[in-house]
């Protein structure tokens, strides 16, 4: 279990310092047609939301995260959030804060 919690902690201060650089990508975008062309604007727009949904999806990471390490705490880490079956030590050893067994992740992808 140290070993899962010093990976999930490695992971939270990534996830951090990625969340720390990442701001500047999320500003809005100044529409002023004098000082910027129109496919800039575009750009500069569409750039806006890939780093909007990758700041969505590092959230996400840490949400998991969180609970994982939670989990640890009440000594439930590796049980399934969702059918309560342990998950596959390899799938925990790829990512430590996946909340579900393989089974359960791809039912709910269907």
């Amino acid at each position: 279990m140290e070993s899962y919690r010093k990976q999930l902690l490695a992971l939270q201060k990534e996830i951090l310092a990625s969340e720390l650089g990442a701001r500047e990508g999320a500003q809005p975008v100044e529409l002023d047609q004098s000082r910027v062309g129109r496919l800039s604007r575009m750009e500069a727009m569409q750039a806006q939301a890939v780093a909007l949904e990758s700041r969505r999806r590092r959230q996400l990471k840490s949400q998991q995260i969180k609970i994982a390490l939670q989990k640890i705490d009440a000594g439930t880490f590796g049980l399934c959030s969702r059918c309560d079956e342990e998950i596959d030590k390899r799938r925990l050893d790829f990512d430590p804060a996946t909340p579900m067994c393989i089974s359960c992740a791809q039912s709910m992808e269907k």
